[in-house]
């Protein structure tokens, strides 16, 4: 069942967390985790798995990712989200560096902004594979209670093309493909239509020839 991360457990020993004049006050915390809990998962439930979903690099096109938890005991310090590009560069998703608290379950990530910020490594139109881990790292065993990273989700973005006008020597290369079928395929329906009518006109001829003729 689909639930999101949670603490249970006893608490024990002592470890600071403040001072005062009169001394420190120490308090700890310690998470049990049961000896038949499973590893804990991270699923994506935005964009949908089903297909590959495609994001245009444009202004104000944010993108939305977005998960929920399974099995995960120890709440995570916080979660590092990248885009893995096929090009070899990995890019941050979303704001501080792709690094956000632990309990998130979402993080909207404004692609263009990126772009302009980022002139040096900017994105390209790609296909692209999103990991996303705890504080553990990206390379942590699957354990008990523990997130495991994820990297399930792929996809992609693309770049809109220039608007260029009529007037300024745009042509449909689809439509010129089409005219050039049409005309084949008429010039092949003229030349059967010629075939034909020759056929016609030969048998009709050697069937005259062919008729018994009576003085």
């Amino acid at each position: 069942m689909a639930n999101g991360p949670v603490e249970s457990g006893s608490t024990s020993g002592s470890a600071s967390s403040g001072s005062s004049s009169g001394g420190s006050k120490s308090t700890s915390s310690t998470i049990s985790i049961p000896q038949t809990a499973a590893a804990g998962s991270l699923t994506i439930t935005k964009p949908p798995q089903t297909a590959t979903s495609y994001f245009k690099l444009a202004e104000n096109q944010l993108v939305t990712f977005g998960w929920n938890f399974t099995d995960v005991i120890v709440t995570p310090t916080s979660l590092t989200v990248s885009a893995v590009c096929e090009n070899g560069y990995t890019y941050a998703v979303g704001p501080n560096d792709g690094i956000i608290e632990g309990t998130a379950t979402q993080v909207v990530w404004d692609i263009y902004s990126y772009q302009k910020a980022h002139p040096s490594i900017p994105l390209v139109p790609a296909t692209y594979t999103l990991t996303i881990w705890d504080d553990r790292g990206p390379g942590a065993t699957r354990a008990a209670g523990y997130m495991s990273p994820n990297d399930a989700l792929t996809f992609a973005i693309y770049t809109p093309q220039a608007y260029t006008p009529l007037a300024s020597g745009w042509e449909c290369a689809g439509c010129n493909d089409a005219r050039s079928l049409t005309l084949s395929v008429m010039s092949d329906n003229v030349m059967a239509c010629v075939l034909t009518t020759f056929l016609v006109a030969l048998l009709s001829g050697l069937h005259l020839f062919r008729r018994p003729h009576y003085d």
